[in-house]
Protein backbone atom coordinates (compact mmCIF):
# COMPACT_ATOMS: atom_id res chain seq x y z
CA UNK A 1 0.00 0.00 0.00
CA UNK A 2 1.11 3.47 -0.88
CA UNK A 3 -0.24 6.77 0.62
CA UNK A 4 0.65 10.02 -1.06
CA UNK A 5 0.23 13.26 1.51
CA UNK A 6 -0.75 16.34 -0.39
CA UNK A 7 -0.46 19.62 0.91
CA UNK A 8 -1.92 22.77 -0.58
CA UNK A 9 0.65 26.23 -0.06
CA UNK A 10 0.23 29.85 -0.28
CA UNK A 11 2.77 31.94 1.53
CA UNK A 12 2.93 29.24 4.49
CA UNK A 13 6.43 30.33 5.28
CA UNK A 14 5.31 30.90 9.05
CA UNK A 15 3.85 27.32 9.90
CA UNK A 16 4.42 25.03 5.96
CA UNK A 17 7.94 23.54 8.67
CA UNK A 18 5.82 22.45 11.36
CA UNK A 19 3.25 21.47 9.20
CA UNK A 20 5.53 18.61 7.36
CA UNK A 21 7.67 17.47 10.64
CA UNK A 22 4.09 16.55 12.29
CA UNK A 23 2.95 15.22 8.86
CA UNK A 24 6.32 13.17 8.59
CA UNK A 25 6.34 11.95 12.55
CA UNK A 26 2.33 10.69 11.86
CA UNK A 27 3.61 9.01 9.07
CA UNK A 28 4.89 6.77 11.52
CA UNK A 29 1.68 5.26 12.14
CA UNK A 30 1.81 4.37 8.48
CA UNK A 31 5.47 3.20 8.52
CA UNK A 32 5.41 0.69 10.91
CA UNK A 33 2.40 -1.20 8.90
CA UNK A 34 5.03 -1.46 5.82
CA UNK A 35 3.03 1.11 3.61
CA UNK A 36 5.34 3.27 1.61
CA UNK A 37 4.37 6.88 1.85
CA UNK A 38 4.87 10.39 0.19
CA UNK A 39 5.30 13.58 0.94
CA UNK A 40 3.78 16.28 -1.73
CA UNK A 41 3.53 20.45 -1.06
CA UNK A 42 1.40 22.23 -4.01
CA UNK A 43 3.06 25.97 -4.26
CA UNK A 44 -0.13 27.79 -4.82
CA UNK A 45 1.64 30.81 -6.64
CA UNK A 46 3.59 31.41 -3.41
CA UNK A 47 5.52 34.94 -3.56
CA UNK A 48 7.29 33.76 0.56
CA UNK A 49 9.41 31.14 0.56
CA UNK A 50 6.83 28.49 1.33
CA UNK A 51 8.57 26.32 -1.87
CA UNK A 52 12.08 26.53 -0.28
CA UNK A 53 11.16 25.90 2.93
CA UNK A 54 9.20 22.18 2.22
CA UNK A 55 12.06 21.27 -0.53
CA UNK A 56 14.40 21.64 2.79
CA UNK A 57 11.61 19.17 4.98
CA UNK A 58 11.83 16.59 2.05
CA UNK A 59 8.66 17.32 0.09
CA UNK A 60 8.03 17.19 -3.57
CA UNK A 61 7.17 20.38 -4.50
CA UNK A 62 5.08 21.14 -7.20
CA UNK A 63 3.45 24.56 -8.78
CA UNK A 64 -0.22 25.82 -9.56
CA UNK A 65 0.08 29.27 -10.50
CA UNK A 66 -3.60 29.91 -10.23
CA UNK A 67 -4.61 30.57 -6.66
CA UNK A 68 -7.27 28.51 -6.07
CA UNK A 69 -7.37 25.75 -2.97
CA UNK A 70 -9.00 22.86 -5.30
CA UNK A 71 -6.55 23.19 -7.97
CA UNK A 72 -3.39 23.02 -5.62
CA UNK A 73 -5.54 19.90 -3.99
CA UNK A 74 -6.16 18.29 -7.62
CA UNK A 75 -2.29 19.70 -8.80
CA UNK A 76 -0.57 17.80 -5.86
CA UNK A 77 -3.29 14.81 -6.58
CA UNK A 78 -2.27 14.68 -10.14
CA UNK A 79 2.08 13.93 -9.44
CA UNK A 80 0.93 11.65 -6.43
CA UNK A 81 1.32 7.90 -6.88
CA UNK A 82 -0.11 6.63 -3.82
CA UNK A 83 -2.93 4.16 -4.23
CA UNK A 84 -4.79 6.49 -1.57
CA UNK A 85 -4.59 10.48 -1.09
CA UNK A 86 -4.28 12.36 2.23
CA UNK A 87 -5.09 15.94 2.11
CA UNK A 88 -3.65 18.49 4.65
CA UNK A 89 -3.89 22.28 5.24
CA UNK A 90 -0.55 23.71 5.88
CA UNK A 91 -1.68 25.10 9.17
CA UNK A 92 -2.96 21.53 10.43
CA UNK A 93 -1.10 19.21 12.38
CA UNK A 94 -2.02 15.64 12.45
CA UNK A 95 -1.30 13.02 14.40
CA UNK A 96 0.38 9.14 13.99
CA UNK A 97 -2.68 8.12 16.19
CA UNK A 98 -4.67 9.74 13.61
CA UNK A 99 -3.05 7.93 10.58
CA UNK A 100 -3.35 4.92 12.19
CA UNK A 101 -7.28 5.00 12.36
CA UNK A 102 -6.88 6.34 8.96
CA UNK A 103 -5.25 2.89 7.61
CA UNK A 104 -7.93 0.75 9.76
CA UNK A 105 -10.55 2.65 7.93
CA UNK A 106 -8.14 1.85 4.44
CA UNK A 107 -7.47 -2.00 5.55
CA UNK A 108 -11.08 -2.59 6.48
CA UNK A 109 -12.26 -2.23 2.80
CA UNK A 110 -15.69 -0.77 3.90
CA UNK A 111 -14.65 3.39 2.50
CA UNK A 112 -14.21 5.03 -0.01
CA UNK A 113 -12.71 8.16 1.23
CA UNK A 114 -13.29 10.03 4.93
CA UNK A 115 -12.21 13.15 6.94
CA UNK A 116 -11.61 13.77 10.75
CA UNK A 117 -12.87 15.97 13.42
CA UNK A 118 -11.58 18.67 14.13
CA UNK A 119 -9.69 20.51 17.07
CA UNK A 120 -8.23 24.53 17.69
CA UNK A 121 -5.05 25.25 18.38
CA UNK A 122 -6.70 27.88 20.60
CA UNK A 123 -9.89 28.94 21.33
CA UNK A 124 -12.06 32.62 21.21
CA UNK A 125 -14.98 33.72 22.21
CA UNK A 126 -17.83 31.67 20.46
CA UNK A 127 -14.67 29.41 18.38
CA UNK A 128 -15.60 26.39 20.82
CA UNK A 129 -19.53 25.99 20.23
CA UNK A 130 -18.49 26.53 16.39
CA UNK A 131 -16.09 23.73 16.31
CA UNK A 132 -18.24 21.55 18.40
CA UNK A 133 -21.56 22.18 15.84
CA UNK A 134 -19.44 21.48 13.18
CA UNK A 135 -17.98 18.28 14.40
CA UNK A 136 -21.40 17.21 15.16
CA UNK A 137 -22.83 17.77 11.57
CA UNK A 138 -19.81 16.13 9.65
CA UNK A 139 -20.36 13.21 11.37
CA UNK A 140 -23.87 13.28 10.99
CA UNK A 141 -24.45 14.13 7.53
CA UNK A 142 -20.77 12.94 7.01
CA UNK A 143 -19.06 15.84 5.57
CA UNK A 144 -15.52 16.22 5.53
CA UNK A 145 -13.46 19.12 6.47
CA UNK A 146 -11.20 20.57 3.91
CA UNK A 147 -7.97 20.64 6.24
CA UNK A 148 -8.62 16.57 6.46
CA UNK A 149 -9.22 14.03 4.03
CA UNK A 150 -8.50 10.76 2.54
CA UNK A 151 -9.62 9.19 -0.58
CA UNK A 152 -8.96 6.32 -2.73
CA UNK A 153 -7.17 7.71 -5.76
CA UNK A 154 -9.63 5.83 -8.38
CA UNK A 155 -12.71 7.32 -6.64
CA UNK A 156 -11.12 10.79 -6.76
CA UNK A 157 -10.14 10.81 -10.33
CA UNK A 158 -13.65 9.08 -10.96
CA UNK A 159 -15.24 12.04 -9.46
CA UNK A 160 -13.47 14.62 -11.24
CA UNK A 161 -11.67 15.35 -8.15
CA UNK A 162 -12.23 19.34 -6.34
CA UNK A 163 -14.06 21.27 -8.09
CA UNK A 164 -12.28 24.71 -10.01
CA UNK A 165 -15.84 26.46 -10.12
CA UNK A 166 -15.58 26.65 -6.43
CA UNK A 167 -13.23 28.63 -3.89
CA UNK A 168 -14.77 27.84 -1.39
CA UNK A 169 -17.01 24.67 0.32
CA UNK A 170 -15.19 22.87 -2.37
CA UNK A 171 -14.40 20.00 0.60
CA UNK A 172 -18.33 20.21 0.84
CA UNK A 173 -19.09 19.13 -2.95
CA UNK A 174 -16.52 16.69 -3.15
CA UNK A 175 -17.99 14.70 0.04
CA UNK A 176 -21.38 15.00 -2.19
CA UNK A 177 -19.65 13.36 -5.01
CA UNK A 178 -17.55 10.75 -3.27
CA UNK A 179 -20.34 9.47 -1.18
CA UNK A 180 -22.90 9.01 -4.41
CA UNK A 181 -19.74 7.66 -5.96
CA UNK A 182 -19.66 4.98 -2.54
CA UNK A 183 -23.31 3.85 -2.66
CA UNK A 184 -22.88 2.76 -6.88
CA UNK A 185 -19.34 0.34 -5.16
CA UNK A 186 -21.30 -0.71 -1.77
CA UNK A 187 -18.87 1.87 -0.04
CA UNK A 188 -19.17 4.56 2.76
CA UNK A 189 -17.61 7.57 3.61
CA UNK A 190 -16.31 7.84 7.39
CA UNK A 191 -15.67 10.55 9.71
CA UNK A 192 -12.70 9.55 12.35
CA UNK A 193 -13.64 11.13 15.32
CA UNK A 194 -10.87 9.25 18.21
CA UNK A 195 -8.25 11.67 17.38
CA UNK A 196 -9.32 15.25 15.99
CA UNK A 197 -7.21 17.12 13.68
CA UNK A 198 -5.37 19.88 15.14
CA UNK A 199 -5.90 22.92 12.91
CA UNK A 200 -5.01 26.70 13.60
CA UNK A 201 -7.25 29.14 14.72
CA UNK A 202 -5.86 31.86 12.61
CA UNK A 203 -9.01 33.30 11.22
CA UNK A 204 -10.97 33.77 14.41
CA UNK A 205 -7.54 35.92 15.48
CA UNK A 206 -7.23 37.71 11.82
CA UNK A 207 -10.73 38.32 10.68
CA UNK A 208 -12.97 40.13 12.62
CA UNK A 209 -16.58 38.31 13.95
CA UNK A 210 -18.10 41.32 11.45
CA UNK A 211 -16.13 40.12 8.64
CA UNK A 212 -16.64 36.19 8.92
CA UNK A 213 -20.09 36.45 9.07
CA UNK A 214 -20.45 38.86 6.35
CA UNK A 215 -19.22 35.76 4.38
CA UNK A 216 -21.52 33.76 5.30
CA UNK A 217 -24.72 35.78 4.83
CA UNK A 218 -22.97 36.70 1.72
CA UNK A 219 -23.04 33.11 0.70
CA UNK A 220 -26.27 32.35 2.05
CA UNK A 221 -28.40 35.01 0.02
CA UNK A 222 -26.37 34.60 -3.51
CA UNK A 223 -27.42 31.07 -3.72
CA UNK A 224 -23.71 29.71 -3.59
CA UNK A 225 -22.68 32.36 -6.62
CA UNK A 226 -20.24 34.09 -4.21
CA UNK A 227 -18.38 30.48 -3.66
CA UNK A 228 -17.14 31.07 -7.45
CA UNK A 229 -15.38 34.07 -6.71
CA UNK A 230 -11.80 34.08 -5.27
CA UNK A 231 -12.82 37.94 -4.01
CA UNK A 232 -15.78 37.20 -2.12
CA UNK A 233 -14.14 34.50 -0.38
CA UNK A 234 -11.64 36.96 0.91
CA UNK A 235 -10.46 35.02 4.23
CA UNK A 236 -8.90 31.89 2.36
CA UNK A 237 -7.18 34.29 -0.53
CA UNK A 238 -6.84 37.96 0.54
CA UNK A 239 -3.28 36.83 1.84
CA UNK A 240 -3.85 37.13 5.54
CA UNK A 241 -1.16 35.53 7.74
Amino acid sequence: MKVSVVVPAFNEQKLIRQTLLKIKEACGGLDELGWETELIVCDNNSSDSTAALAREEGARVVFEPINQISRARNAGALAATGDWLIFVDADSQPSPELFRDVAAAISSGRYIAGGSTVALDAYTHGSRLLVRSWNALSRVARLMAGSFIFCERAAFQAVGGFSRDLYAKEEIDLSQKLKRFGRKHRKKLIILKRHPLLTSSRKMRLYTRGELLSFFIRNAFSGGKDLKSAESCFPWYDGRR
